[in-house]
């Protein structure tokens, strides 16, 4: 272990002045109300890892943690808790069930995830109901553009190359709506966030180097998955923005059709709250007339969390119950949430068609 990266650790470790106001925000506090599943008490175990070298193997409550960075949101110190956990995690890398293990090594190899998200739609049908960790992929569809000189570019990703077509495809149309028309570079990969809260430092160093290279030449890059927002802005050297924050600064040019009363309900991601983006697609859905829309109350983390979901489903659905209960309540036929891992997990425990914002606008979009 380089001895830099332990004073690092060290030292954001020490930020934390353990008053506990973080406590009521941690989901996974919340769902055991042990200690250790505190962010102060992973802090305490993170400032002994940095301490001692012997204690540098994985941790159960540590691998837990869902990465939602509520706390940080909380903390009057000023805690960078994120920080601290991807450079434990480093050193440390949590132990993965088979099935994650399986999935991150896709979400690095774009072109096996895709074959593999094909055979996945076609034998959808047939597989048991264990099988089916998420919703039936859409039909593959053709690139949307090839061009690589195009002012705004927008970022595809690993897994929602395949689940969020729709809204890419959207998300451009509103763009040329908007005077802004964008592309999508073909060789694009997955941001690395997965890699890097897995402890795969290695992999998501290669990830965000071919990424890199496929925006090279853009003057900004547009993310459709909250999730994906922060591993991009730390890696790419252009400026990175959320969609509906981009889209929002020129709603003026765009006009929309009357939603004649339609009832829709607003998830706000874990991952939304650190740039924006939830109050730009309040602010842009409030431009479609007559569309009735009711903000969820805040439910905690919906569990998706990455790979969560995957690595730990019973406790990923435990945390996503609350979630379904608050839609169900909420009488809407549609939930909209911008984060493509909250939408795969909420698809699982709700009733309701769910979308991303961007894509339910377009709908309504007058472009006449």
């Amino acid at each position: 272990m380089e001895p830099a990266r332990t004073a690092d650790r060290a030292a954001l470790a020490q930020q934390c002045v353990r008053c506990g106001l973080c406590l009521p925000h941690c989901p996974t506090y919340r769902l055991t109300r042990t200690e250790a599943e505190s962010p102060r008490g992973r802090i305490a175990l993170m400032a002994a890892m940095a301490a001692d070298s012997g204690l540098s193997g994985p941790h159960p409550t540590l691998d837990a943690c869902l990465g939602c960075r509520r706390c940080e949101s909380a903390c009057p110190a000023g805690v960078e808790y994120e920080n601290l956990l991807l450079q434990t995690r480093r050193t440390a890398p949590p132990r993965l069930p088979w099935r994650a293990a399986a999935a991150l090594w896709l979400m690095g190899h774009k072109s096996w995830l895709n074959a593999a998200l094909q055979l996945y739609r076609r034998f959808f049908p047939l597989l048991p109901r264990a099988w089916r960790p998420l919703p039936r992929p859409t039909q593959a569809r053709p690139a949307a553009a090839k061009a690589r000189n195009a002012g705004t570019a927008v970022f595809s990703g690993c897994i929602a190359d395949r689940f969020e077509a729709g809204a890419r495809q959207s998300l451009l149309r509103l763009l040329q709506a908007a005077g802004e028309p964008g592309v999508v570079p073909e060789t694009q990969n997955c941001c690395g966030q997965a890699a890097r809260h897995a402890g795969r430092g290695a992999e998501a160093d290669r990830l965000t180097a071919a990424n890199r290279a496929a925006f090279a030449g853009h003057e900004r890059v547009l993310v459709l998955a909250s999730g994906c927002h922060g591993a991009l802005a730390d890696s790419l050297p252009v400026p990175v923005m959320d969609a509906a924050v981009f889209l929002a600064e020129r709603a003026d040019a765009l006009r929309f059709r009357s939603a004649q009363g339609r009832r829709v309900a607003v998830h706000t991601p874990c991952s939304a709250a650190f740039h924006g983006s939830q109050q730009a697609v309040r602010a842009l859905l409030a431009r479609i007339p007559d569309l009735d829309l009711v903000p969820l109350p805040d439910s905690g983390c919906c569990g998706a969390a990455g790979l969560h979901q995957l690595a730990a489903p019973a406790r990923a659905a435990a945390l996503r119950a609350p979630v379904a209960d608050a839609v169900a309540a909420a009488g809407a036929d549609t939930l909209l949430s911008s984060n493509i891992g909250c939408r795969l997990h909420l698809a699982d425990g709700t009733g309701a068609a769910i979308r991303h914002p961007l894509e339910f606008m377009a709908e309504y979009l007058d472009d006449a």
